[in-house]
């Protein structure tokens, strides 16, 4: 028996009534633990487990620091996509280079390429990371449940916080009855923040803008107050120069860029040499009037270090501060 059942919230009666029809009312469904049901709601979508997933497949990395907070990595038993190591401590590599790796291949945009079958394949019980070839609808239809980070729903237009981070950790605590582990990560998790916003001291005056840049030149993009680039910026004592545009990432020219000319640049990539992916921008015609790089105050950072919400955006806020606090 699956452990997870669906609904779409309002929506898609076909669904509803599949719920209904395995949860029989209201009494509770045949081999629930304890604790359970459960039912989250994930982009719109009721997603209800009849107990704790035990083979979970990984399409994105985001979820990893989650999982490992909350002791429960040994219960993926496949991932997909691009993992760098830079994101994990000693013990969180030694879990991941355990489990199998489907496919780290993408297309030109960084999209992960991954077929329905593979995925199935693997037999999960919840999926982790929706991608564009292989979305919650299709995996829905062979009754697979997927979750996705919050901020990455299609359509997303909330304000991401640092809150959120705590929210999705008391969220998988439900999911994986590990109520008591996401307390404790989430107090953790609070204390850190406190610690950075002290380093980071009151507001500065600077501005900043953190971008998307492509390798070899090309598209550049930015991030806007619907993105955690935003309240990250915030809370390092910057003013974000895109925080007027409620889009979470859009195109901009180095005409624009000038037009704004942040005193500190943070370009966001997903892998590869960092030092390609500054000349990505600095290479850019025009691009040496920019104040920020002039001034050498450019930052490249992994893309999970900042996007989306997770425990990693507090490591990238730290490493943030301790760039350019003030008196370093």
């Amino acid at each position: 028996m699956k452990a997870a059942r669906l609904a779409v919230t309002a929506t898609t009666s076909a669904l509803v009534l599949l719920v209904a029809a395995c949860g029989g009312g209201t009494d509770e469904p045949a081999g629930a633990g304890p604790g359970y049901p459960v039912t989250v709601t994930n982009c719109g979508v009721d997603v209800t487990f009849d107990a704790a997933p035990e083979r979970i497949v990984l399409l994105k990395s985001a979820a990893v620091p989650y999982l490992h907070a909350l002791g429960v990595m040994d219960r993926v038993t496949a991932r997909a996509g691009q993992y760098p190591r830079d994101y994990y401590d000693a013990a969180t590599l030694t879990e991941l280079d355990r489990i199998p790796l489907l496919t780290d291949k993408t297309d030109t945009s960084g999209h992960l390429q991954i077929s329905k079958e593979v995925v199935i394949s693997q037999e999960p019980d919840l999926v982790l990371g929706e991608v564009d070839n292989l979305s919650r609808d299709t995996l829905s239809a062979v009754d697979i449940p997927l979750l996705e980070e919050p901020a990455m729903c299609p359509g997303n237009t909330a304000t991401p916080s640092f809150d959120d981070i705590y929210r999705q950790m008391e969220t998988y605590g439900r999911v994986f009855g590990r109520e008591a582990e996401a307390a404790t990560a989430v107090g953790a998790l609070r204390e850190r923040m406190t610690a950075v916003q002290a380093a980071a001291g009151t507001a500065s005056g600077r501005t900043a803008a953190v971008l998307y840049p492509t390798i070899g030149g090309g598209t550049t993009y930015a991030y806007g107050s619907a993105s955690m680039a935003h309240p990250q910026l915030e809370a390092a004592g910057f003013r974000n120069v895109f925080g007027d545009t409620s889009e979470r990432v859009f195109e901009v020219t180095v005409e624009e860029l000038l037009g704004r000319n942040p005193d500190v640049l943070i370009l966001l990539y997903s892998d590869g040499d960092p030092a390609a992916v500054e000349q990505g921008l600095t290479g850019l015609p025009g691009a040496e009037k920019l104040n920020a790089v002039r001034n050498g105050a450019v930052m490249t950072q992994l893309f999970n270090f900042t996007e989306p919400p997770t425990p990693l955006s507090i490591d990238g806020l730290e490493r943030i501060v301790q760039r350019f606090r003030v008196d370093s």
